[in-house]
């Protein structure tokens, strides 16, 4: 009976103690986008301006896991999943930058931002770019990671045709040596192993249909025109994996300047983040002194 009554004491105190504190986790939450398609987000800090972060092709929010710490100290931070990506809904024939915009402006309108800085990984870039036209006044710049090298850079259906066709005949076998060109002999190999599996799983319709649309506004030049819309200060943190023609962004831009990490690769954020932080950090910093 003793023994009775001290577990129920026991969980009691259990109970009354952690009911007493604050959650520790932070679940996500949803918002629904133009098009009505669930967006999955969560939110980490406090602070403006809001920093919204947006995850490359076929990945998701888990992307910036080693960036939540750092960041949320001093800003409120968000991250999302782009429709058809991670726990987003998935109701869309195309998936366009336009369509990934919205999903970008619907969740800075669900957290109440009044200023924010968008930051994107790869294809984040053109999705940040949509995601500033359609919320003029609202957003003080753009910071790509390992994006924007070349926003004007030629671009041939017949190149993209190639580009796509191993993807379009297996997704999971193609995509392993598509995404494998993106990284490092330095890459860590657990974290290697976890990103070719991981976006070897993506749904194939929505990483097919998300690259084509990518990709082609290279063909026609919008990923440059639209810079002539979205009069802001540029940014980029990037690896050395490929050149970065200032002259040419400087052209469509506003402004551009760009940080660069040796020996890093496309996923720096995940693999360098104890060099990839500061970097950010000082970026959003220099974005803040022009505003």
């Amino acid at each position: 009976m003793k023994h009775t009554s001290l577990q129920a004491f026991t969980c009691w105190l259990l109970f009354f103690i952690f009911a007493a504190s604050p959650a520790a986790a932070q679940w996500p939450r949803m918002t629904p986008s133009q098009d009505g398609v669930p967006i999955s987000y969560e939110v980490y800090g406090k602070g403006e301006p809001t920093l919204i972060f947006v995850h490359g092709w076929s990945c998701d929010a888990r992307y910036w896991r080693e960036q939540v710490a750092h960041f949320s100290k001093k800003n409120r931070m968000v991250l999302l999943d782009l429709a058809g990506h991670g726990h987003s809904g998935m109701g869309r024939s195309q998936y366009t930058m336009k369509a990934f915009g919205e999903d970008v402006k619907a969740v800075a309108e669900a957290v109440g931002s009044k200023e924010v800085i968008l930051i994107g990984h790869s294809m984040g870039g053109p999705v940040i770019a949509e995601a500033a036209r359609l919320m003029p006044g609202r957003v003080l710049g753009l910071i790509g990671v390992d994006t924007f090298g070349n926003v004007a850079h030629p671009l041939t259906p017949e190149i993209l045709d190639g580009m796509v066709s191993p993807l379009e005949e297996d997704f999971q076998t193609g995509s392993r040596p598509f995404v494998e060109t993106m990284m490092v002999p330095a890459t860590p190999a657990p974290l290697r192993e976890w990103i070719l599996s991981d976006m070897a799983a993506a749904p194939p319709a929505v990483a097919l249909s998300a690259l084509k649309e990518m990709m082609g506004l290279f063909i026609t030049g919008e990923s440059a025109a639209i810079f002539q819309e979205v009069r802001l200060p540029v940014m980029a943190v990037n690896a050395d994996l490929w050149p970065i023609d200032y002259e040419s962004n400087r052209r469509h831009m506003a402004s551009f300047e760009a940080t660069v990490i040796k020996g890093a690769d496309h996923f720096l954020m995940l693999a360098r983040p104890a060099v990839f932080n500061p970097a950010l950090e000082e970026a959003v910093g220099k974005i803040m002194k022009k505003k």
